[in-house]
């Protein structure tokens, strides 16, 4: 590996507050299957693949063929509601991106979400060429906590694990940034706990080296 940086980030919820959307597409689309979910239920999946969501709340009458016809039904309502409302980034994040971009970090966004959505978020935000490289549900085995997704985003950008930062809201992707050997930012909106190196309420709050010190701890 050389001597590259790299920034890692999770999408959903550290790049774009896409919960409503996603709640939505969930809701509608169960309530067509006949099996209505509740915001609760929706809250403690969030950020999880598809295929470990849907088989829950289906229960035993869950079969591959139903979880993949909800999977893609819910993927492409979600997708609709961006083309048609637009998606915005968080506060902090296009400044970050940006800046980040210009002083030679290499950055992916490494994501449990399907490679479609990635792609009309990145469309939505005019953000391509930003981001050397997309990880998405369909590259890895396994999700978060397991480190596979930025191992592999650290892999593709030709960046070392000691050498690659996360960025993340969620307390899976916490762990499997330390699972892969890297320091991570945390993004906790609400003020959840997270088990980062490093907490913001907001990534427009952190301080202008914070990228440069985490890489020397």
């Amino acid at each position: 590996m050389s001597a590259a940086r790299a920034v890692l980030w999770d999408m959903d919820g550290t790049l774009i507050d896409s919960e409503e959307f996603h709640w939505i597409s969930w809701r509608d689309t169960m309530a067509k299957e006949g099996v209505p979910i509740t915001h609760e239920q929706f809250l403690s999946s969030f950020g999880q693949r598809n295929d470990s969501i849907i088989p829950r709340w289906l229960g035993a009458a869950s079969t591959p063929e139903w979880v993949e016809r909800i999977s893609n039904a819910k993927e492409e309502l979600y997708r609709d509601l961006i083309h048609k409302h637009g998606m915005s980034p968080l506060p902090g994040v296009f400044d970050w991106v940006r800046r980040l971009h210009e002083e030679g970090w290499l950055q992916a966004i490494a994501s449990a979400a399907p490679r479609p959505n990635i792609e009309v978020v990145v469309e939505s935000l005019k953000a391509a060429h930003y981001f050397q490289t997309i990880v998405s549900a369909e590259d890895v085995q396994k999700g978060k906590p397991d480190p596979e997704v930025y191992l592999l985003a650290a892999s593709r950008v030709g960046a070392s694990p000691d050498r690659s930062i996360v960025v993340e809201d969620a307390a899976a992707g916490v762990e499997a940034a330390r699972s892969a050997g890297m320091r991570s930012i945390g993004v906790s909106r609400n003020g959840k706990y997270l088990a980062a190196d490093l907490v913001v309420g907001s990534l427009d709050l952190l301080d202008a080296d914070a990228f440069e010190i985490l890489l020397r701890i």
